[in-house]
């Protein structure tokens, strides 16, 4: 029975780029074929229920603008709350969906409590699951937003909370696992410091690299299948991160043997504020061999802060898509809107709506990766201009077969002069345009 949160809209149609309703896609067919994949295939979009379902419309200088009939602590909230979100995964044709473990539980006095309320709850979204045919994408546990984690998590000073922590993601994972999830995510928003004069720095990311390490452990042992995920993660709430962004995160893994165990869910707006491009986050990650999944939001480029709104700008989109599909495209991951709606935006079709235009906005971008992947738009240009190295004497200085007298001798004899090329940066921006 329709809990009627969303007045009588059951299900989103496609209705073509020439619609002014906006309660329609304009541009996301789900059984559109993309390079003979289906777009739905290609773009495995994922709500998540903390920015949709859970966050009251605050920020750090007003109160909550959302009034919700499920914000409350009990059991009977939070099944509500599923009741309506799945509502709103079956309307917008979502097929995954993704959770904290605090975000789909009431809060219990204790550990024992937390489990309880996360038992009854796993069971629930169960049944929702099996009647609509949502799977999930991932699980993953809060381990930042309760005062015990103020000081980290794994990294906490308190061998209580480092223990309290350990429990609580051992619990997340049997419930991702039970419900048939196909990832398992780590997000450190604690895991950093302030000031070092009270952080002993090599301890704590000893502490965390156990901990991870665990994780893995605790995967092959009960044996879940899916992709154990860190999600890079800069300058907040903490001033410094010790999972940065995804070049920081592969050192750390390969510090503690991980490297081949994990890999990274990279979001669009940590990349911003990690100073990079997301296409760059995304690429590294491809060529690391650690690429996993996306957290498809943007920030306010005007604010310094990471505000999670539903991305709008397809050029961006193409090129990040262009990245995904450079690496074979998803596996186990896929699309996460890690998006929240402004804090006027208050109607419950402002929740549909929001995620249409970011649903759309991806289908654009994905449609122009293909074409120019199609189309060898980029590729060529890059090959060719790398083509040197395929000469015999290019090869031998990257095989070893060489040494830096070898070298000289070779520039000297051969009186060596290069003269530089164009990067022609602006006729690749254009060509990039011309797909968008």
């Amino acid at each position: 029975m329709s809990t009627g949160f969303f007045g009588s809209i059951d299900r989103i149609p496609y209705a073509g780029p020439q619609s002014d309703d906006p309660l329609t896609f304009r541009h996301y067919q789900a059984d559109e074929l993309v390079l003979g994949k289906r777009m739905e295939d290609h773009l495995r979009f994922s709500v998540c229920y903390w920015h949709s379902f859970v966050w009251p419309g605050n920020d750090p200088f007003g109160a909550q603008s959302f009034e919700r009939p499920w914000f409350g602590n009990t059991l009977e909230d939070a099944k509500l709350k599923a009741d309506v979100a799945f509502e709103m995964f079956t309307a917008l044709g979502a097929p995954y969906y993704c959770w904290h473990d605090a975000d789909i539980r009431p809060e219990g006095g204790s550990f024992a409590e937390n489990t309880a309320n996360l038992d009854v709850m796993v069971d629930y979204l169960g049944e929702k699951m099996e009647a609509t045919g949502v799977k999930l994408l991932w699980g993953t546990a809060n381990l930042f937003s309760h005062r015990r984690y103020m000081g980290g998590a794994a990294t906490n000073p308190d061998p209580d909370v480092f223990a309290f922590a350990a429990a609580t993601v051992k619990t997340c994972l049997d419930a991702t696992h039970k419900l048939g999830g196909e990832n398992y995510v780590l997000w450190g928003g604690r895991e950093g410091y302030e000031t070092l004069l009270n952080t002993d720095l090599e301890r704590e990311l000893d502490q965390m690299g156990r901990f991870l390490n665990m994780v893995v452990e605790y995967k092959h042992k009960i044996g879940f299948k899916g992709a154990i995920l860190i999600e890079p993660k800069p300058q907040e709430p903490t001033k410094h991160q010790y999972d940065f962004d995804v070049a920081t995160v592969y050192g750390f893994l390969k510090r503690y043997g991980l490297e081949n165990e994990v890999r990274v869910n990279v979001e669009q707006g940590h990349a911003i504020l990690a100073g990079h491009s997301f296409e760059h986050e995304l690429a590294l990650a491809r060529t690391l061999g650690i690429f996993g999944s996306i957290d498809m939001n943007r920030n306010d480029y005007q604010s310094g802060w990471d505000t999670d709104q539903f991305p709008n700008n397809v050029p961006e989109m193409a090129l990040a898509y262009y990245q995904v599909l450079q690496a074979g495209g998803f596996s186990t991951g896929g699309t996460n809107f890690d998006s929240k709606l402004r804090r006027q935006s208050i109607d419950p079709q402002d929740l549909l709506i929001a995620h249409i235009g970011g649903m759309d906005c991806c289908a654009q971008g994905l449609r122009a990766a293909a074409k120019m992947v199609e189309d060898g738009a980029l590729s060529v240009p890059l090959k060719e201009r790398y083509s040197g190295w395929s000469d015999q004497h290019a090869k031998q200085m990257l095989s070893g077969a060489l040494g830096l007298d070898d070298i000289a001798t070779h520039v000297l004899h051969n009186d060596v002069n290069p003269r530089p090329r164009s990067g022609a940066q602006e006729k690749l921006e254009n060509i990039v345009n011309r797909y968008v």
